[in-house]
């Protein structure tokens, strides 16, 4: 007992020597921490404080070892009341001096935050949260926030049992990494905090809490939700060009860990906040990222696909209204990519089926991959149509470049393991993304929307044994023709009584457009012309038909196309009524249609009155006698069809002299209706018609093999009667003259388009017979690089060693 004493009495007496800066704190604190801080004594430290920088350290550690002691002791009224005082010092403290007594205070944060209280642990996040806001005058050199990312992230994912104790640990997380972003994103000595190791952390924790919005009813920074929300925008609206990429990969691992492709509405918001985020010359930096996750993804289900492309379309589509970067081609490439390995995962379960359990699943994973398919096809429509004109052309062309036609390379999509049926779905695919794209193209002129790189394969296309095929393509063509959106106004096919109510907008052709039908014109004619004539088109065919031609009229017709599209329509009644091809009875009727509504169409266009009164008499006559000859009735599912059409009654048809008679008019070069209009020849013509690229190569492998000699065929029997054929001259003389006379009158009036179309066919049948024979005799020499060979359909390469090869004399020095 007297050693107690003894010992009190030492304390007792040395009291008055302790620091001034120690009494000055023991002051602030009462008998009763419920009375809270002593206000005086705490001004007198504050101002000790200001007036003694050099003491903030001491001041500050020992603080921290009283609340340390504090919290042992679970004195939690006396920890309350330090941590307020080291708040007040902190705020009214901005000299250099104060470098040491930060660590002192986030030492003590970080001593409440390791407590499993969760009221320290909130009162910790509150004081470090006060501090993240103080701008401080120079960089810290040394300071490291990895503890507070570490602790904060924990809080946001705590699973206290009490809901509302466990969402203000979740609210203080956040708050807590909030701070941290503050504090660091903008000193550059912290740029550690982008590294992935902080990443990894802090961004699936405010996704965890923005994903789990069970307080919903909370409102402002009470809800969790709502706040980790504000916290992830300002996360990504301060990210640099080069933190990018760190940012976004823990967005789609988060989503990948919990499953949220499918269904993926949270997934699409996420990628909204971040796409609206992000400054816009960043955007592309996001599209990348999806686009390679999407490779990773490229053998996942379906659903969990279509969840990423759907999430790619809507990043797409804020992306393009802004900076795009340099990945436009890139996203199409890969999402032309996948759509090729959509169709061989559907089509390759198809042709796996053994039993009829497998059937159903088989069902729904083609029904699964036509959710990828269709996903894919809107992203590609979605951001072509969004892109500016120049960029929305190329795009055109790279689509277009990936369609299997024929003669047209396309090594990216290789069809031939697929076969017809996916061969077909590919086509559509990317004729209806072409669609897509089109839609509101508006060139100024229309060589720069149908170039001949484009026009051609497009064409190709429209020639197809497949009337869906054949439409799209007649869709295409309307999306860039139709530069005054002039299409709505047609309505289909019909007789339409009064052209000039409709009020198109046209403007005067340009010498680019009238170079064009110059150019590509007969091209244009010959599709229109051949496409009519197609045993399985149905109605839309003709309404798309008819579209076509009256656009082309619209936009591009001067006198001279609309001579041409004369002769084209006489053309097409004159193949009805001769019907060479045995048409069925509805084609035949429904290509009189076609002329019919066309003509009454282009006389009101252009509005010579004799002209009108013509076409008007042939179509009052036929709705008298041959009503099945007008596009109202003959499209109806009741109309009865004749049985074939009398070609003496001259009043229900066209007639050429009579339309010759009307355009006396200068500028309408009427001679030209005397030449039958005939379409020109082309490679496609010297070939059967086609159903798929996969028959165009197995067609033309038959030709190189049958082309070679049968020997037994080259021997022939020489008769009496061979010998007199040889010598019999009778006829041949007057068969020669007449031919002579009708080349150099076809010279002479036909158009020149004609002649030179004619002539380059020639020219290229003639072309394509040479390369046969040298195909056949000259084969190219040794090379190391190896040559190709065909054995058993499949092409083999084989090199030769350089060693091995034989030079000639003169090569060899």
């Amino acid at each position: 007992m007297d050693s107690e004493n003894a010992d009190a009495g030492v304390c007792g007496c040395c009291g008055p020597l302790r620091p001034r800066y120690k009494r000055l704190v023991d002051n602030i604190f009462p008998e009763d921490p419920k009375d809270g801080l002593v206000k005086s004594d705490m001004e007198k430290l504050t101002f000790y404080a200001v007036s003694a920088p050099e003491k903030l350290d001491r001041i500050g550690a020992y603080l921290a070892e009283r609340l340390s002691r504090d919290v042992v002791r679970h004195r939690y009224g006396y920890v309350v009341i330090a941590m307020e005082a080291l708040d007040q010092l902190l705020m009214a403290c901005h000299s250099q001096s104060i470098k040491p007594f930060v660590e002192s205070f986030l030492h003590m944060v970080a001593k409440l935050l390791e407590s499993r209280e969760p009221d320290l642990q909130v009162l910790g996040t509150n004081s470090f949260v006060k501090f993240a806001n103080i701008e401080e005058d120079t960089p810290s050199y040394h300071r490291r926030y990895d503890f507070f990312v570490s602790q904060f992230s924990a809080m946001c994912h705590s699973t206290h049992e009490d809901p509302e104790t466990r969402s203000r640990i979740r609210v203080a997380g956040i708050k807590g990494l909030q701070g941290v972003v503050r504090k660091t994103v903008n000193d550059e000595l912290q740029a550690i905090i982008w590294e992935p190791q902080h990443m990894d952390k802090l961004i699936p924790s405010m996704l965890f809490n923005m994903q789990d919005n069970d307080d919903s009813e909370r409102a402002g920074e009470e809800n969790p939700a709502s706040l980790a929300e504000s916290c992830f925008r300002e996360l990504l609206g301060r990210a640099a060009y080069g933190n990018m990429n760190n940012a976004v990969r823990p967005v789609l691992v988060h989503l990948d860990n919990h499953r949220l492709w499918d269904p993926n509405d949270f997934a699409v918001s996420c990628f909204r906040i971040i796409m609206y985020s992000i400054q816009a010359q960043h955007s592309h930096h996001v599209i990348q990222q999806v686009l390679s996750h999407l490779d990773t993804h490229s053998k996942n289900t379906p659903r969990v696909r279509a969840g990423i492309v759907q999430v790619l379309l809507e990043t797409v589509a804020i992306a393009a209204k802004g900076s795009i970067g340099p990945t436009v081609l890139e996203v199409f490439n890969t999402l032309l990519k996948h759509l090729r390995m959509s169709v061989d995962f559907e089509l390759g379960d198809g042709s796996r089926r053994n039993s009829a359990s497998s059937l159903s699943s088989t069902r729904t994973k083609e029904s699964e991959e036509r959710i990828v398919q269709n996903a894919i096809i809107q992203t590609i429509g979605f951001f072509g149509g969004n892109l500016p004109d120049y960029q929305r052309a190329e795009v055109m062309m790279f689509i277009m470049g990936k369609v299997p036609v024929y003669g047209t390379p396309c090594h990216t999509l290789d069809t031939v393991k697929i076969g017809h049926q996916g061969t077909k779905r590919i086509q559509m695919m990317l004729l209806s993304s072409l669609i897509m794209v089109t839609s509101g193209f508006k060139c100024k002129t229309i060589c720069a929307g149908l170039p001949a790189a484009f026009l051609e394969p497009l064409c190709s296309i429209s020639l197809m044994e497949d009337s869906e095929l054949r439409q799209l393509v007649l869709e295409i063509l309307h999306n860039i023709i139709d530069r005054h959106d002039n299409r709505a106004k047609l309505r289909g096919i019909r007789i339409i009584p009064n052209v000039a109510a409709l009020k198109f907008k046209r403007e005067k052709i340009s010498k680019q457009d009238v170079v064009f039908m110059k150019k590509h014109g007969q091209q244009l004619y010959r599709h229109i012309y051949l496409g009519c004539k197609e045993e399985d088109n149905v109605q839309k065919n003709f309404e798309l038909l008819f579209t076509a031609l009256a656009l082309i009229t619209i936009e591009l017709a001067n006198e001279e196309v609309a001579i041409d599209l004369i002769r084209l329509s006489i053309a097409l009644q004159d193949m009805a009524l001769n019907n060479e091809e045995n048409m069925p009875m509805f084609i035949r009727c429904g290509i009189m249609a076609l002329v019919a509504a066309y003509l009454n169409f282009l006389s009101q266009m252009i509005a010579i009155p004799l002209f009108c009164q013509h076409v008007s008499k042939v179509i009052e006559m036929r709705n008298l006698d041959a009503p099945y000859l007008l596009p109202e009735h003959v499209f109806r599912e009741k109309c009865v069809f004749p049985d074939s059409l009398e070609r003496d009654d001259i009043t229900l048809y066209f007639q050429t002299a009579d339309l010759a008679e009307a355009l006396t008019l200068p500028g309408y070069n009427v001679e030209r209706l005397s030449i039958p209009y005939i379409p020109q020849v082309t490679d496609e013509d010297r070939l059967p018609r086609r159903k798929s690229f996969v028959d165009t190569i197995s067609l033309q492998v038959d030709i190189i093999s049958n082309s070679l000699p049968d020997q037994s065929q080259l021997a022939e029997e020489i008769t009496f009667e061979t010998l007199k054929k040889a010598i019999d001259t009778t006829g041949l003389e007057e068969q020669e003259r007449e031919r002579r006379r009708q080349v150099m009158e076809k010279f002479q009036k036909a158009p020149f388009e004609e002649i030179a179309a004619h002539c380059e066919s020639k020219a290229n049948m003639l072309h394509d017979r040479l390369a046969q024979i040298f195909e056949l005799t000259i084969r190219p020499p040794p090379s190391p690089s190896g040559t190709v060979t065909v054995t058993s359909g499949h092409a083999q390469y084989q090199s030769v060693p350089v060693y091995e090869m034989k030079f000639p004399d003169l090569c060899v020095y």
